[in-house]
């Protein structure tokens, strides 16, 4: 490609903008893409997927019929993270255990209210469905808490913990899940415009011979890109913001960040989607292949190995290895800190470099595909 196709005409890219503007208006595939499917994704994120452990089902069998066994058993009934269902024998608790319809089962045992008296309380039974360990340790952690303090009210002090321990949750004290799956879920639906949406639509013009029949024009590789990029970058943005709104007004997410922060990581993080979608949609030059591809390069990693959902800490050290490689990764916690904490510009500056460099690097391969598709 000669020197002079190198040059930016302001004009000509003006135009290029504008017809890639009009498809995006003209193609309802696109715009449910960009603004229902995200709707969708933050309602599911929002409303239908919690990792909160709150009203966990747990049986309930009283062998001892003292006050202090109903005293126990009424300190359970009242605690708002667990739903008690009572049954007067164990076995019928067993198999509801067995068939996941409760999470766990709570045994006070024969004299336990004698014991009391002689002020050596028995140990009360606890078995969980470690299936689930999450959900199991919550509910164990929630049984030994209440059973704690209930020992501790009836003034038998040598029983509790000797070291008093006051939590204190940062930025999240009610533990909220959507608080940090809201700004995850966000980073997916920039995958999908940036990545998905911008391959699935360049590769349809491949097969389509529009876009050989415009590269025939003395469009530079510059032009052809940039206008490639300007309308699903806004597209993105546009996107974000939607979502934004929606997670702070009926989600109830807080931003404690600032807007300019919100925008920069946004916009930081677009660039290697974006490159990463022209350079499949340039490598493929098919749409099925193109999808195929964005989903185990773009949105598979975005939503497995960026944090989003499973901590990178836990994973085996191979696989956090792999996690570096992961655009999505260096978005993820920055965005969780906008929302939730404010603004750590320190933190920002090294991910939005990082995530710039990956841009860089697509887009360099975009260009390259793209020359030697044309020769």
């Amino acid at each position: 490609m000669s020197s002079n196709l190198a040059r930016l005409d302001r004009r000509r890219l003006a135009a290029l903008i504008r017809k890639e503007a009009v498809q995006i208006v003209r193609d309802p595939s696109t715009l449910l893409i960009a603004f229902v499917l995200p709707i969708l994704l933050l309602f599911i994120f929002g409303f239908g997927v919690s990792l909160d452990a709150n009203s966990i089902r747990v049986g309930m069998v009283v062998q001892d019929s003292s006050p202090q066994a109903d005293s126990l058993a009424q300190a359970f009934r009242a605690s708002p993270y667990l739903e008690i269902e009572e049954s007067p024998a164990i076995q019928p608790l067993r198999e509801r255990l067995v068939a996941n319809r409760i999470r766990a089962m709570i045994v006070i045992p024969q004299e336990f209210g004698a014991s009391i008296d002689r002020r050596a309380p028995l140990p009360i039974q606890v078995a969980t469905d470690g299936s689930q360990p999450n959900t199991a340790n919550f509910a164990a952690a929630y049984v030994q808490g209440i059973y704690g303090t209930w020992i501790e009210q009836q003034g038998m002090a040598h029983f509790a913990p000797t070291v008093g321990v006051n939590a204190r949750y940062w930025w999240n004290p009610e533990l909220k899940s959507r608080f940090f799956l809201i700004p995850g879920s966000i980073t997916i639906v920039m995958t999908m415009i940036g990545t998905l949406l911008t391959a699935l639509v360049v590769a349809r013009e491949w097969e389509r011979g529009t876009l050989e029949a415009m590269m025939a024009t003395p469009i530079s590789m510059t032009e052809f890109i940039a206008s490639k990029l300007v309308p699903y970058f806004v597209l993105g943005l546009g996107s974000m913001a939607l979502c934004t709104v929606l997670g702070i007004v009926v989600f109830g997410v807080p931003l404690r960040g600032s807007i300019l922060a919100l925008f920069l990581l946004a916009s930081a993080f677009l660039v290697p989607a974006l490159g990463l979608g022209l350079f499949i949609s340039a490598a493929t030059k098919n749409q099925f292949v193109a999808s195929q591809a964005a989903l185990f390069s773009g949105f598979l990693p975005s939503f497995l190995l960026s944090g989003f959902i499973f901590e990178i800490s836990s994973m085996p050290k191979v696989i956090q290895m792999v996690t570096y490689l992961v655009p999505a990764r260096y978005l993820i916690p920055p965005l969780q800190t906008v929302f939730a904490a404010g603004d750590a510009w320190g933190m920002f500056a090294r991910n939005i470099a990082v995530m710039l460099a990956f841009g860089a690097f697509f887009f360099f391969l975009a260009y390259r595909t793209t020359r030697r598709s044309l020769d």
